[in-house]
């Protein structure tokens, strides 16, 4: 689960961006970390590049494929 120490640097968002999963390979449509939706690995990633393939992490049997979910964005625009 990801953590923070200082609520005053993390904002709340209601934005439907954080409901989509992604597939393994995919293009990461915003920096940020994300969330296996399955087992609950975390990975932190920047915009454009590739989230972890398939073959990254292996699943229970039962987990189901992988599939990836932005569940922190990291803003690149000062406030």
């Amino acid at each position: 689960m990801a953590s923070y120490k200082y609520q005053r640097y993390i904002a709340c968002s209601n934005s439907d961006e954080f409901d989509k999963d992604h597939q393994p390979g995919q293009a990461a449509p915003y920096s940020g970390i994300y969330l296996c939706v399955c087992c609950g690995r975390e990975t932190a990633i920047n915009h454009g590049e590739l989230l972890p393939p398939q073959h990254h992490h292996e699943h229970a049997p039962g987990q189901g494929a992988i599939r990836w979910r932005l569940i922190v964005y990291a803003s690149h625009q000062p406030d």
